[in-house]
């Protein structure tokens, strides 16, 4: 690929094309790419499909059998291809309910049906300007430039350079589309508990989330602002938290805020490779020194009931919470919720319109996010950068 020079966005429509923060220009895009992690569909499935997750790492096959038995206690079927299915006719319901002609196509990152397929179809069925949704809310390298690495790749393994333009909506970890599934899972919850005689301040909510390596987690956001401890991907999580935390307090316990706290799962690297913590079995282990009765774990990482989420949660939190003695319970991730997907299709609206960023939705102050990421945005230390879409160079 030819080198760009700095200020440029590979792949991009016009009005997105010189790097603009918040594009405000109406884009006749003509064709809609829902972008996902892909998983296997069946027992045959699993180890090929864990090689692509981890190509370029060297991974021996014994090892990659280590993790391999999270599916295959599944049947080997990963939930998040019928997910994916359900979204994408959910997103197509929605879109034609308002008029919108806009075909939806689905692509993934790790198994069939690939990124670059969808695009090869979507060209060939006349389309051009494409807008890419991907099934993921927050900043770091996995969940947000990975995805911009795939649809420049895509493109370029499918010779469409010429072909299409793509652009990507904006990160939606504050959109209260995404927001308010959580939010009625939790006030449900510890409406519940407090109904079973525990007291708000013996209720505990564990906001989890996929670890990620330190060092990708302290790259995530623009590199030209402090966010502290963690990065962007760090200060998104707790900023919507809070946010939640608050609503309960107005919407449940009559103003007593209960004890929260982040935490962290599916953490996979070597031990020798700092990742964030702490890990949401160690501090449920650590909840009845410190009073708790109830522990209401919130999936707020995630979209829908993803692996991670099916066995890291509903087998080993929940596990670990049964031999603390503690009543727990898991609240719903978004999935196809109404709001959820409204929400979604809010957001294609946005740059369909090209709406201000100063009417677009959000619920913390972080809010609302980029339409192109920044220079440097979410960079992997050990990769380096690659050639990336919807997104200034580097």
């Amino acid at each position: 690929m030819t080198a760009l020079a700095p200020n440029v966005v590979p792949f991009a429509s016009p009005a997105a094309a010189d790097g603009p923060e918040f594009v405000e220009t109406p884009v006749a895009y003509d064709a809609l790419v829902l972008a996902s992690f892909g998983g296997p569909e069946g027992q045959d499935d699993v180890i090929p499909f864990l090689r692509n997750v981890t190509r370029g790492r060297g991974i021996p096959d014994e090892r990659l059998e280590e993790v391999a038995h999270h599916y295959r206690h599944f049947g080997g079927v990963s939930p998040i291809n019928a997910q994916n299915r359900a979204l994408k006719a959910a997103l197509e319901t929605e879109l034609a309910g308002r008029g919108i002609d806009l075909p939806v196509y689905w692509g993934n990152r790790n198994w069939a049906p690939y990124l670059d397929d969808a695009f090869t179809a979507a060209a060939d069925d006349g389309h051009s300007t494409l807008l890419v949704l991907a099934t993921s809310a927050y900043s770091s390298y996995s969940s947000d430039r990975q995805y911009r690495e795939d649809i420049a790749l895509a493109i370029t393994d499918a010779s469409l350079e010429d072909r299409v333009s793509a652009d990507k909506v904006r990160l939606f970890f504050d959109h209260p589309g995404f927001v308010q599934p959580f939010q009625e899972g939790l006030d449900a919850a510890v409406t519940e508990f407090l109904e079973q005689g525990v007291a708000a301040s013996n209720i505990h909510v564990l906001f989890s989330t996929h670890s990620i390596p330190t060092a990708d987690a302290v790259r995530s956001g623009p590199r030209d602002v402090d966010w502290g401890e963690g990065g962007a991907y760090v200060a998104q999580h707790r900023a919507v938290a809070a946010h939640i935390i608050e609503q309960l307090a107005t919407n449940v316990t009559g103003g007593s805020t209960v004890p929260w706290q982040l935490v962290f799962q599916s953490r996979s690297g070597p031990p020798t490779q700092p990742w964030l913590e702490p890990d949401i079995n160690d501090v449920i282990a650590e909840l009845p020194a410190v009073g708790a009765k109830a522990v209401v774990i919130v999936p707020l990482g995630f979209v829908s009931d993803h692996m991670e989420v099916m066995w890291d949660l509903d087998t080993e939190a929940m596990d670990a919470a049964s031999e603390a003695g503690l009543l727990a319970v898991r609240t719903q991730t978004p999935g196809v919720h109404p709001a959820f997907v409204t929400g979604l299709v809010d957001l294609v609206i946005e740059r369909i319109e090209g709406t201000p960023a100063s009417e677009r939705p959000h619920l913390t102050d972080l809010g609302p996010w980029y339409d192109v990421s920044r220079a440097g945005d979410c960079e992997n230390v050990r990769l380096g950068f690659k050639p990336a879409a919807a997104g200034l160079v580097p």
